[in-house]
């Protein structure tokens, strides 16, 4: 996961309290408490609510006081594929809309 964050255009990783946090031009769009045995991926309500129905256990609700603020992933049980998906998509909403059209051009071309 680590890995697949940084490779994220303009993605750095920083410490978040006693987390480790993943930043698109400062912004958070994931963060990974010490452990290591899970993952907060900061992506839509619609998207939250999709993956907990869809697999609960795998997915629960992540709440920054009373906002929805994205999902919690359990490692050990969650499918890698979709791991990828949710992080492309935590970042997207937190990158800059042309950071994302430039890295959506890239790789329509191929690079």
């Amino acid at each position: 996961m680590r890995r697949e964050a940084l490779a994220l255009p303009e993605s750095t990783e920083a410490p978040h309290f006693d987390m480790t946090s993943f930043r698109v031009r400062g912004r958070i769009f994931a963060t990974a408490p010490p452990a290591g045995d899970r993952i907060h991926l900061f992506v839509g309500e619609d998207e939250v609510k999709a993956c907990v129905a869809a697999g609960p256990g795998v997915f629960d609700e992540l709440w920054w006081g009373r906002r929805l603020s994205g999902v919690r992933v359990n490692l050990a049980d969650a499918d890698p594929g979709q791991i990828g998906e949710l992080l492309h998509e935590a970042w997207r909403r937190k990158a800059p809309k042309r950071l994302v059209a430039a890295y959506d051009a890239a790789r329509a071309a191929g690079r």
